[in-house]
């Protein structure tokens, strides 16, 4: 048995290159994939990068913390408590102390975001004199090295507004921000609240001072990095890159599985007439299916041993490459870790031998005489099982559909539901390829087929002729088609009905906004006294509520002035009435558990305080986007990131328009029109469309590997077909154009295939935007599917009349 598989493969080898490069790409993909994605699982332990001098810092606690049945569970805090003034002088008194505020700068240069902080605390920190002295004076700074030289008249936009400050000194510059440091009385001016507080004592003589259920921390130790800026950014960057390539590999896994299972079966599906001969030989049923069994193993084992080596090589490049788009943190690295080689390794073995099972089993149920008589027409009809398969993923498809959009149609616009439910829709068409491509290729093939000529016929007959040819070649293209169009397009829709939904709600003629500084109060002010205008100053904070007593949830939350808000939004209000916000009671939308209007809920604001307030009216889920309200008072310590501004009727639209230009240059705010605004991305689009980007180039590059494959192995088979055209007077060029024709034909029917499933999967994010009475219009990425259809084309043209040239060289007789 052994003799014969070596012999076989030595025999067959250009047939099983394609399949042994297939498997070998797609374990590589898994391999690439799985060490990022396990190198996800934990980050680096880092130390204290702020306070590294600091021997105890005191500050308000960032998390809630909330004990259920299952175990204590946290939140983060969007507005965490400044240190009481008290509680810092009675911190001075157990010993040396410095205290910290923290406030945004903006330098006028254009250098960039800083944080401002008193110079007193730059002992506790990293940062040392490299020049000149510290800030003794009002209006003097120290700024990083780069940022300014010693006597230097610098721009600076505070939150008291712009101003020129003299640098007397400079320090070292270090990774984790870029610091400017005033004098203690400045900072304070700048901002009153406390925000940390180092102290130089015993750290249990500290926690006595602070005293337990203040709402404030006592750090020592690494805990000290929990007062760094942005203490998560690791931990949140590492969500975001465990989702991007848990999604890719998902993905790149199923397009590989498909793709290298579709080569396999095709490639075994050719040798029939050679089972049948060895059925006559006096092979049993089991030794054929053995014999096609061993030939894949070996072929899976090799490849996915050159899959794994492949993966060790491409995974430092792609952390190297999300590195530098920015989708990773600047230390993302790939670990030492074996199991995700294992995984792979094994994962394309099951494949390989999968692929051959059912065509070897067909091939074994053969009688010999039927093997030998088998027309060389497919018949087109499928195994029962393969039957059985495709209608029960089919099914299921349509039945999640139409479940999220009876009970969560929202649920369906989440980046892992669109990203995945596709699938089975795709996986159910493509299996039932071998059933869609004859009347696909006629119908597509009904207008060529009556033009003058003999192409268009034979086109279509040939493509007909051969199912297993036509649905190998179409079926990989249906699937980067249908996933193109899915990804791409449901993301483009969904961005597009956010826009909308923002453009409808959003009233204002004008917005100021500053998610990281802040809009200034003198802006604020400014435009306030400008003749003919309304203006609402809202607030970005949180809510946190526990939900059926053991999910801690937290909800994006705005502070508004009701009255103010009502003069420059439309809110999709759907019980209640908005104009009843106060501050004893709170908007939700329909997702939270309870949002009956009167209802109380139980819920810790954005500093952590618990409170019990009343529902005062309900909106509707939307795309998401449709958060809480609450009035300012239960927002303290959150800054005014948002200022709309409406035009009264009468009002000299271009005057207002003239005089919050001006308050915007003077306080160092950008002013956009309500178009302007609502046009700007959501956070993390640009990198959800790289993560797509690259998905759909994996999917691209193995449908290019899968033609240039199938229509080798093709065109092996037809050197007959094409010696019985010349016999019949075709010239050389009428043969190669026959050939171009067809793949052209074939990738024309995965493509309309293709688009069909992409069709279905947009009408269902269509309907659940109605559903949620979201305005939304199906948005088509043409660019990415004409560019996928071009280069499967162009590969199977090329990739059918390159063989094709080659086996004419050959005699007709």
């Amino acid at each position: 048995m052994l003799k014969l598989v070596l012999q076989g493969l030595r025999t067959r080898w250009v047939t099983l290159a394609g399949s042994f490069l297939a498997l070998a790409l797609g374990v590589g993909i898994i391999a690439t994939t799985g060490l990022a994605l396990a190198a996800t699982f934990a980050g680096p332990d880092e130390a204290p990068e702020r306070f590294a001098a600091a021997p105890v810092v005191v500050r308000g606690a960032d998390q809630v913390r909330v004990r259920t049945s299952i175990g204590v569970r946290t939140q983060k805090l969007t507005d965490p408590r400044p240190v009481p003034a008290e509680v810092a002088e009675r911190l001075a008194g157990l010993g040396r102390t410095a205290v910290d505020r923290t406030f945004p700068v903006s330098a006028g240069s254009g250098s960039g975001e800083a944080a401002g902080h008193p110079w007193a605390v730059a002992a506790a920190t990293p940062y040392r004199l490299l020049s000149g002295r510290p800030p003794a004076a009002s209006g003097e700074v120290v700024v990083a090295a780069g940022a300014g030289a010693v006597g230097d008249r610098i721009a600076l936009t505070t939150p008291a507004g712009k101003g020129r400050w003299t640098v007397t000194g400079t320090v070292r510059p270090v990774s984790f921000e870029r610091a400017v440091f005033f004098t203690g009385a400045d900072a304070a001016r700048l901002s009153p609240d406390i925000d940390a507080v180092v102290v130089h004592a015993d750290p249990a003589k500290v926690r006595a001072a602070v005293g337990a259920g203040s709402g404030l921390d006592v750090l020592t130790g690494d805990d000290r990095r929990r007062a760094d800026p942005d203490p998560d950014r690791d931990a949140e960057a590492l969500v975001s890159v465990n989702a991007l390539l848990g999604t890719a590999a998902g993905i790149t896994t199923f397009v590989s599985v498909f793709v290298v299972a579709s080569t396999f079966s095709f490639a075994v599906a050719q040798r029939r007439r050679e089972f049948g001969l060895l059925r006559m030989a006096g092979a049993t049923p089991g030794q054929v299916r053995r014999l096609v069994y061993a030939e894949a193993a070996l072929v899976g084992a090799l490849a996915s041993a050159a899959g794994c080596r492949l993966g060790l090589s491409g995974a430092p490049r792609l952390a190297s490459w999300m590195v530098r788009q920015g989708l990773a943190p600047a230390w993302f690295a790939i670990g030492d870790l074996n199991w995700p080689l294992h995984t792979a390794f094994w994962t394309g073995l099951a494949v390989a031998l999968a692929g051959a099972v059912a065509a070897a089993h067909r091939a074994g149920r053969v009688r010999p005489a039927e093997a030998l008589r088998e027309a060389a027409v497919d018949s087109g009809t499928m195994p029962p099982v393969r039957v059985v398969l495709g209608a029960a993923v089919l099914l299921t498809g349509a039945v999640l559909v139409v479940l999220g959009l009876v009970q969560d149609p929202a649920g369906l616009l989440k980046r892992k539901t669109y990203t995945t439910q596709p699938m089975l829709l795709i996986t159910g068409c493509a299996l039932f390829a071998p059933v869609l491509v004859r009347p696909a290729i006629r119908l597509l093939a009904w207008l060529p087929a009556r033009l003058p000529g003999a192409t268009g016929l034979l086109v279509r007959e040939n493509a007909s002729a051969g199912l297993r040819r036509t649905a190998a070649v179409a079926a990989p293209v249906l699937v980067t088609v249908a996933l193109a169009a899915s990804l791409m397009g449901t993301k483009a829709t969904i961005d597009a009905a956010k826009a909308a939904e923002a453009r409808g709600q959003v009233t204002a003629d004008f917005v100021a906004e500053d998610e990281r500084a802040g809009v200034s109060e003198e802006f604020t002010d400014r435009a306030r006294r400008l003749p003919g205008v309304r203006v609402s100053a809202s607030r970005a904070t949180s809510v946190t509520v526990l939900e059926e007593g053991t999910a801690l949830i937290r909800s994006d939350a705005r502070a508004v002035d009701p009255a103010d808000f009502a003069a420059v939004s439309a809110l999709p209000v759907v019980a209640g009435r908005f104009a009843d916000l106060d501050d004893r009671s709170i908007v939700v939308n329909e997702e939270w558990e309870t949002h009956e209007v009167g209802s109380r809920v139980r819920v810790r604001l954005g500093d952590g305080r618990e409170v019990t307030l009343r529902v005062a009216a309900v909106l509707a889920v939307g795309t998401g986007d449709n958060g809480v309200y609450l009035t300012p008072r239960n927002a303290a310590g959150a800054p005014v990131d948002r200022v709309g501004i409406a035009v009264r009727a009468g009002a000299d639209r271009q005057a207002v328009e003239r005089g919050l230009r001006a308050a915007g240059r003077a306080t160092g705010t950008e002013v956009l029109t309500r178009e302007e605004w609502a046009a700007i991305p959501g956070p993390g689009g640009g990198s959800t469309r790289t993560g797509l980007l690259m998905i759909l180039a994996i999917a691209l590059v193995y449908t290019g590997i899968t033609l240039a494959n199938t229509q080798v192995m093709a065109t092996a088979d037809r050197v007959r077909d094409f010696t019985v055209l010349r016999l019949a007077g075709a010239t050389e060029a009428q043969v190669l154009r026959l050939a171009g024709a067809e793949a052209l034909a074939v990738v024309a029917v995965g493509a309309v295939l293709g688009a069909a499933v992409a069709a279905l999967n947009l009408l269902g994010v269509r309907a659940a935007l109605g559903r949620l009475d979201v305005p939304a219009v199906v948005v088509v990425p043409w660019e990415a599917v004409g560019l996928v259809v071009a280069v499967s084309a162009a590969l199977a043209v090329v990739c059918a009349v390159l063989p094709a040239r080659l086996a004419l060289r050959t005699r007709a007789l």
